[in-house]
């Protein structure tokens, strides 16, 4: 079970909680976290007091809840406060609890590794290659899905290197890629694999990998001759690479009459490899 399940549920008590599609957020009922860990009656009563709490000690988690509607125990929908996963997991750090223990241990063993693989970053890899073992992949998939994260770092490295910023310029530029090589955007290729915040790499076949990093590798080493400046020119270079990508799929498809791209995700991924590892 993934710790975002362990989060909704806590021992099937259920948190209610909503899917941002804009942001790709989940957002959760504060108060049913704060009732499931404390075991208060009165859970309002709880959160009204911690809220004043963090508040007081200039806590930046209190600026960051907002109200959302959600449904009641009466049927009806109220303006609830919520949480996004990060600032949920934070608030749960100021519950003394014993529920709260084990994602407290949790958080700071994450944390550990996280230092360790800053001090040695093959630790990552490692620790990935373990991750996707254990939840059932193939180590051939698994070989080319390390393949592409080393694809994907030299392409922001690049993107680093000629003035784009982490986060939404870098989301920008993947989405030309991705429409260039796969004809959909990454929210609609998400939408078709039946994803919310899962990593559509993690849910991609061995060929729609491939291809991906194609069009990565390929928007690189354009962007590396090219030199592009500023945002919109860096937009032209990755639909020049995705289209490199773009035209091996387009051949493919041709070649055998099958779509390369799929709604199959990762659930059906790891199926299908089990079942060839029995034939086998």
């Amino acid at each position: 079970m993934s710790n975002l399940q362990k989060l909704a549920l806590f021992d099937q008590q259920q948190v209610r909680r909503h899917w941002d599609s804009e942001q790709e957020l989940w957002w959760f009922s504060v108060v049913d976290v704060v009732k499931i860990l404390t075991n208060s009656s009165i859970p309002k009563r709880y959160w009204t007091d911690l809220k004043s709490k963090l508040k007081n000690e200039g806590s930046e988690v209190y600026e960051k809840i907002v109200q959302l509607k959600m449904l009641a125990s009466d049927g009806k929908k109220y303006l609830t406060d919520c949480a996004d996963t990060e600032t949920t997991l934070r608030l749960i750090q100021s519950i003394p609890s014993p529920k709260a223990e084990p994602l407290k241990l949790w958080l700071a063993q994450v944390g550990y590794e996280r230092l360790e693989e800053t001090a040695d970053p093959e630790l990552a890899f490692e620790r990935a290659m373990q991750t996707y073992l254990r939840k059932g992949y193939s180590k051939e998939w698994i070989n080319q899905r390390l393949k592409s994260i080393e694809v994907r770092k030299e392409l922001t490295d690049e993107w680093q290197e000629r003035g784009m910023k982490q986060g939404i310029e870098f989301a920008i530029l993947t989405n030309e890629i991705t429409k260039a090589w796969a004809g959909r955007s990454v929210k609609e290729y998400k939408q078709l694999k039946g994803l919310k915040k899962e990593n559509l790499r993690d849910n991609m076949t061995n060929l729609e990998i491939v291809l991906n990093m194609l069009a990565e590798a390929s928007t690189t080493e354009i962007s590396k001759k090219q030199q592009p400046s500023g945002l919109k020119e860096n937009k032209e270079v990755a639909q020049k690479g995705g289209n490199v990508a773009g035209l091996a799929r387009q051949e493919i498809e041709r070649q055998t009459g099958q779509n390369v791209i799929t709604a199959e995700n990762a659930l059906q991924i790891q199926s299908k490899q089990k079942k060839l590892k029995k034939v086998q």
